[in-house]
């Protein structure tokens, strides 16, 4: 659907007259083709041995392979582009641009290194993106409530509860849904604003007296299933201000901690009082810093505890053995209060599909809170397709304080960043940079891993320091790589340097996150505007039932068996490509759409119709030549009606590629193609088309009309269905005064303004809708058996020559009307004449004017020529055909 769609842009805009330059790239980095790549390795367990330049040779070679094979797939479907100089995020010429963008942005102050919780993949072993999120709904946790004693109350509190709360036996209870951050507590926030209440508690091993928020004191009484009013005493309120700076003691280290305000505390779970560990959340590291408590994260790469968490957890997963490890701590030291399975949203690896945590660990970043604001600004001068796209793209753009783009893995571009051997402190300056760039420039990317030497990557100015430097092996967030596309445009001739650098950006809806962010986001930082001067957002492909495709449900059906067939062909159709193609132009692409077998046939069949409808006109041109072209003054009423609706068509199709509504050009098509041609003015001209002598006027006038429809037939169905289009075109084309080689090279759509006409689209509108009611009565004809055809019948109107309807039938030729109603023969009577006829009618028009209809078999005779009931005689020719006959 991508690649189609962009293809469909690009060739109506080759149409118009644009220079189109597409130059089609793969995103080549990142965990999915690095596990691709290991997979087998990982069969044979070989994967612990491989070193960091054998994994990158392993995925360079997956990822080329694979681009190869798409690129086949992306061809076929016709989609044009310079693939001889497709463009790959591994090459060399990519990665140092990247770099070398990468270094516009430290040189402006954009990137920096901290210790600071990221979303952390245990699974991946690696930092991850907010965009690379995705999150489970029924994730269950083990939601606990835990009892902190408190050591020391606040000054100002002291004196408050100093004879009302005793203090030997008071708790602060918080409520969490990951008992495996408890070993990471440092601190208890709460809200300054809130009310706090002392609550004293007679109910088992959980008596006691609990620092509880007034808001949840209800929900407190259910978590403990208090039940008895005496069970429980309201001691006294306090604000949450007056509660900062109590201290209270680890229940499993003894530590005395302090308890802090915090704006993100709320009311609305919990218990109004949050466990803090500033190593594994973004709010309570915020809150923590402030006050300069360090992050702790006592958890290794995989997940796993590490030797500072104590408690005998050290090597067990934080997820699960040392979860329950940490709940049976906290029972054992009576600070369990209360435990039970909860079932919530929770955020997964996109790519593992398990569940990530936040960790603190050292990571470079992107500030992007300095972006935002220009960034969301410049998006107002972008065109959005759909144009809810705006507010999506500018809350993402918003809520994102900060951009984590290194990685913890080998297949991908390097941070370039140096270390200090004692220190560890990191080496990123404007010089040091721009000397690893010039190594990666002479050796690649790859020496990074390959070269043993450090001292190559150290920049002259750094040798002689005193300091010894070794190498960083982050790499990048591949979401930095892709964000750096538009530097690959940077370069193109003649382009108007007041545009952006591309003009259409096109991709799914989750780019809202990754690509159309980390684009903007890049350019903004670097040039201070956006990359693209559209954005255009489609959804995705489920199949017929609405169900989104996955190979574990059977469901997925792959274009290459639309286009050439399956194994049975009976079952699986080869459709070819324009078939593709024209599924995707008739999806309302902006929202997710279906995609089925029996949605595939009914595209199939409507393909069927388009072409018997080309083929309807070619084959009615075949001795038509452009110097046979009749001038618009000299055609009949009915051929300037026609060419005012090509005028109408031409218009409105036009726009609707304007605006990327190719689903809406697609239907407008198909409504011309059924009710404007076939059902109107190809049975009115066939009498002239089949039955005239070839060199008639009146024929020529018909074809004169046929050849202009069919240019603009061609032309609006070429940038979706392009083979037809360009079959069309090819047996067409001699008719031209100046044949191109291909369709596309033969302009837009013509909007001649001397075929506009709207008088006659009112008069035509009135007699559109006679033959409707005229048809109406030969309806009732048929059914009783009187006639067989329309051509049988006579038909009388009467109506009232003054009224707007009367003037424009009493002002038509009776020998036209009867070739637009396909009669034998039509008498117009002016109102008040008395008619005698089998079958009638009486009919309102739009208008409001009356009329009747009569009808009966006509005593002519059928011509064996031409089939019209205008013969005098049975089985003898009517006089026109005699004429032309003789002639």
């Amino acid at each position: 659907m991508n690649k189609i769609l962009k293809d469909i842009v690009n060739r109506h805009k080759l149409l118009l007259g644009h220079k189109v330059m597409y130059r089609p790239g793969w995103d080549c980095h990142g965990l999915p083709i690095e596990m691709k790549a290991l997979e087998q390795i990982r069969k044979e367990g070989k994967e612990a041995s491989l070193s960091a330049t054998e994994i990158r040779r392993l995925a360079r070679k997956k990822a080329v392979t694979e681009v190869e094979n798409q690129k086949k797939d992306f061809m076929s479907w016709a989609v044009i582009g310079d693939w001889d100089n497709a463009y790959m995020t591994l090459t060399k010429d990519y990665e140092i641009r990247q770099l070398e963008l990468f270094h516009d942005m430290i040189k402006k102050g954009y990137i920096y290194r901290q210790l600071k919780p990221v979303y952390w993949s245990p699974s991946s072993k690696s930092a991850l993106a907010e965009s690379e999120l995705e999150y489970n709904e029924k994730h269950v946790s083990q939601s606990i409530h835990v009892r902190f004693p408190i050591k020391k109350l606040a000054p100002k509190l002291a004196d408050k509860w100093k004879d009302v709360v005793p203090i030997d036996k008071l708790y602060a209870l918080i409520w969490t849904t990951t008992p495996w951050t408890i070993p990471s507590n440092k601190a208890i926030a709460v809200h300054p604003d809130l009310v706090y209440s002392a609550v004293e508690v007679l109910h088992g091993d959980k008596s006691g007296v609990y620092i509880v928020g007034l808001d949840r004191l209800d929900a407190f009484k259910t978590e403990l299933n208090i039940t008895e009013e005496d069970q429980i005493r309201l001691l006294g309120n306090v604000n949450g201000s007056e509660l900062a700076g109590t201290e209270y003691t680890h229940p499993l280290y003894e530590t005395t901690l302090p308890m802090i305000s915090g704006e993100h505390v709320t009311a609305e779970s919990g218990t109004c009082l949050v466990h803090t560990a500033p190593g594994h959340g973004m709010e309570d590291y915020e809150a923590c810093s402030k006050l300069g408590i360090e992050p702790f994260s006592p958890l290794d790469d995989e997940g796993r505890y590490t030797k500072e968490a104590g408690l005998g957890l050290e090597g067990k997963e934080a997820f699960t053995d040392g979860n329950s490890m940490v709940i049976d701590a906290l029972t054992k030291a009576g600070a369990l209060v209360r435990q039970r399975a909860y079932t919530h949203k929770y955020p997964y690896d996109w790519r593992t599909k398990k569940p990530i945590m936040l960790r603190a660990t050292s990571q470079w970043f992107a500030n992007v809170e300095n972006l935002q604001k220009e960034a969301v600004k410049a998006l107002q001068s972008v065109k959005m397709v759909p144009s809810v796209s705006m507010k999506r793209l500018e809350q993402f753009t918003l809520s994102r304080k900060e951009w984590c783009i290194s990685r913890q893995r080998s297949w991908g571009v390097p941070i370039p960043a140096l270390y200090d051997v004692e220190t560890g402190e990191a080496l990123m300056t404007d010089e040091s940079v721009q000397h690893i760039i010039k190594v990666f420039g002479e050796r690649g990317t790859d020496s990074w891993w390959g070269e043993e030497d450090d001292n190559i990557f150290v920049a002259p100015q750094y040798q002689q320091n005193g300091k010894v430097y070794k190498r960083g092996y982050d790499t990048m967030d591949v979401w930095f790589d892709s964000g750096t596309s538009w530097t690959m445009l940077k370069d193109i001739p003649d382009r108007d340097p007041t545009l952006p650098i591309a003009d259409v950006y096109l991709e799914g809806s989750d780019q809202h996150r990754g690509w159309f962010q980390s684009s903007l986001l890049t350019s903004i930082a670097t040039t201070g505007k956006t990359p693209y001067g559209t954005l255009i957002t489609h959804g995705f492909v489920l199949d017929e039932e609405g169900h989104k495709m996955s190979k574990s449900l059977g469901n997925v059906l792959v274009p290459s068996v639309i286009t050439r067939g399956g194994k049975d062909k009976k079952k699986s159709p080869a459709y070819g490509t324009d078939v593709l193609r024209l599924w995707v132009a008739s999806c309302e692409y902006t929202k997710d759409v279906a995609m089925g077998p029996s949605i595939i046939a009914q595209i199939s069949e409507n393909m069927r119709k388009i072409r018997t409808t080309a083929r309807f006109m070619l084959g009615n041109l075949h001795d038509f030549n452009h110097t046979d072209i009749v001038p618009y003054n000299q055609l009949k009423e009915i051929d300037h009606y026609m060419l005012h609706e090509l005028y109408q068509f031409n218009n409105r199709i036009s726009e609707a590629y304007d605006s990327y509504s190719y689903n809406k050009a697609i239907q407008l098509l198909q409504n011309f193609t059924t009710n404007t041609l076939s059902a109107f003015y190809f049975d009115v001209i066939k009498d002239r088309l089949y039955n005239e002598k070839a060199s008639e006027n009146s024929r020529r006038m018909a074809q004169t009309v046929l050849f202009q429809v069919l240019k603009s037939y061609t032309t609006s169905l070429s940038p979706v269905a392009c083979h037809t289009a360009e079959e069309i075109y090819e047996n067409y084309r001699s008719m031209t005064p100046q044949p191109e080689s291909s369709v596309f090279k033969t302009g837009w759509l013509v909007k001649d303004s001397e075929w506009k006409n709207e008088s006659l689209e009112a008069k035509w509108a009135i007699l559109k809708e006679l033959k409707g009611q005229i048809n109406q009565v030969l309806e009732l004809a048929r059914q009783d058996k009187v006639l067989k055809t329309s051509q049988e019948a006579e038909v009388d109107v009467v109506i009232n020559k003054e009224s707007e309807a009367g003037k424009t039938v009493h002002s038509m030729d009776v020998s036209e009307l009867s070739s637009l109603f396909l009669t034998s023969r039509v008498n117009v009577h002016d109102a008040n004449t008395a008619i005698s006829r089998q079958f009638e009618k009486e009919a309102v028009l739009g208008d409001g004017t009356r009329c009747k209809i009569y009808t009966q078999r006509t005593e002519q005779h059928k011509c064996p020529r031409c089939w019209n009931y205008q013969a005098s005689e049975a089985d003898t020719l009517c006089p026109r055909c005699t004429q032309v006959l003789n002639a």
